[in-house]
C-alpha cells in the first residue's frame, strides 16, 4: 500500500467519521474512496442490467408451492 500525505479538513473528517461509524482516519478515508468508486461505477452496472436479455424461462419460472409444516424434514 502506498503512503500518501494529504491535508484534510479536520471538521470534515470528524463529520465523515461520525457518519460512517469509523474510528480511525485511515479507515474513514479508505471507506470514502471505496464508496466514491462504487457510486461512480453504479450507472454503468445499471445500464448492463437494463441491457441484459432473458430467456422466457428466466422471466416466468414455474411456481413451486411451499411445503406444509408436516412435509418439512428436520
Amino acid at each position: 500500500m502506498a503512503v500518501t500525505s494529504i491535508d484534510i479538513d479536520p471538521e470534515e473528517l470528524r463529520q465523515a467519521k461520525a457518519l460512517a461509524g469509523t474510528s480511525s482516519n485511515r479507515e474513514t478515508v479508505a471507506l470514502a474512496l471505496r464508496t466514491l468508486i462504487a457510486v461512480r461505477r453504479q450507472p454503468a452496472v445499471v445500464e448492463r442490467i437494463i441491457g441484459r436479455r432473458f430467456d422466457a424461462d428466466q422471466i416466468d419460472p414455474p411456481t413451486i408451492p411451499p411445503s406444509s409444516p408436516m412435509q418439512r424434514s428436520a
